[in-house]
């Protein structure tokens, strides 16, 4: 018996040995990072794309151009600039009331999915440890998994009632929200540029949610994707990923062209929206480096090529840091120093074409 039981053991590690090359490699599998498939430019990154047109992979010119702003520009344009400064100046510190108040807070909430989540989050311990930022600030971080934009346009939507849920957790009220970043996204890809006006649409109406739900936002910053390392499938592949960015330049063409259905300026009529403006420009064309020099590596990406990893969480909380501590309609309520006096009431603006308005009720 003893023989047969030695006999037993000997049989089965020598099929355990004999597994071990096919074993290996699913093992392997399991804990290599997929997005180090084969690499494939998508294009120049907005920013440096400037008045250039866009060239889809596979598919050839688009008749649309680059920068962040109109006419290839990456710089906000004049008037545009202006209002955003002087309402920037009218921050305050507000109690729960909304009123200001020296001893209450400027608050400034997050919105968006999983990564905006996840990269708003290592902001916050950025900001937090940083002595440069204004004493009265509080960032709450409203974005939350799989709530991609569609979860976010009703103002009646759960993914609004648990950011005020996370402000009266921080001992905080709608009524102090002052400022928001904004960065989400339509899962999987389609024709260009339907599919980015699908999100813009959405876009217009998350800030008026917004609106609608903290009635003293002034500002509202907005980023669009980072690069994945999928193509034309998966989660959010490329080119969609990249052109996610043309969704949040045509929204903020649409205020700065006078839409009444993102107006912000009361001489203009019903203020409907807070003032828009590009927050950091996340996308990168992968390992091409960007004018800055940045680079997006496949270690920058989890296993699904969409969400970040550690290192690709710290790049974009970094960017977000260096943006919000230089911005010209930053500084002035982010930073600690001396409060300007309000300035006079921004220019009104022109009027010009735009897309459609869906309304709701509340």
């Amino acid at each position: 018996m003893a023989r047969r039981k030695g006999s037993l053991a000997l049989f089965l590690a020598c099929l355990l040995l004999a597994a071990l090359p096919i074993l290996a490699p699913v093992a392997r599998a399991q804990t290599d990072n997929v997005c180090t498939g084969p690499f494939q430019s998508v294009s120049l990154p907005l920013n440096d794309l400037g008045p250039a047109e866009y060239v889809r992979m596979d598919e050839g010119p688009t008749g649309y151009s680059g920068g962040l702003y109109p006419g290839g520009s990456n710089v906000r344009p004049a008037a545009h600039e202006a209002a955003g400064v002087a309402i920037a100046q009218q921050i305050r510190p507000l109690n729960l009331q909304g009123q200001p108040d020296p001893a209450g807070h400027i608050v400034m909430i997050s919105s968006g999915m999983s990564n905006a989540a996840m990269e708003f989050g290592a902001f916050i311990s950025l900001v937090n440890a940083d002595p440069d930022v204004h004493p009265q600030l509080r960032l709450i971080n409203g974005a939350q998994p799989s709530q991609i934009s569609t979860d976010w346009t009703d103002p009646n939507a759960p993914a609004w009632d648990r950011v005020d849920a996370r402000l009266a957790s921080a001992g905080l009220s709608p009524a102090q929200v002052q400022v928001a970043w904004i960065k989400n996204v339509r899962t999987g890809n389609g024709l260009f540029p339907q599919r980015a006006e699908l999100l813009q649409g959405d876009l217009v109406q998350i800030v008026r949610a917004l609106k609608i739900r903290y009635p003293n936002v002034k500002l509202a910053y907005l980023s669009s994707r980072t690069r994945s390392y999928t193509y034309w499938h998966g989660l959010s592949p490329e080119p969609a990923a990249f052109e996610s960015g043309f969704s949040v330049k045509w929204l903020i063409e649409q205020q700065i062209d006078g839409d009444p259905a993102l107006n912000y300026d009361p001489q203009s009529g019903p203020v409907v929206a807070p003032f828009l403006s590009w927050g950091p420009y996340l996308w990168i064309d992968g390992l091409n480096p960007r004018s800055d020099g940045l680079v997006w590596s496949p270690d920058d990406l989890a296993q699904d090529c969409t969400h970040p990893s550690d290192s690709g969480v710290q790049k974009v909380a970094a960017q977000l840091l260096e943006f919000f501590k230089s911005d010209s309609t930053t500084q002035p309520w982010f930073l600690d120093g001396p409060l300007p006096p309000p300035p006079t009431p921004p220019p009104p603006h022109t009027h010009a074409r735009y897309l459609p308005l869906i309304t709701w009720e509340r």
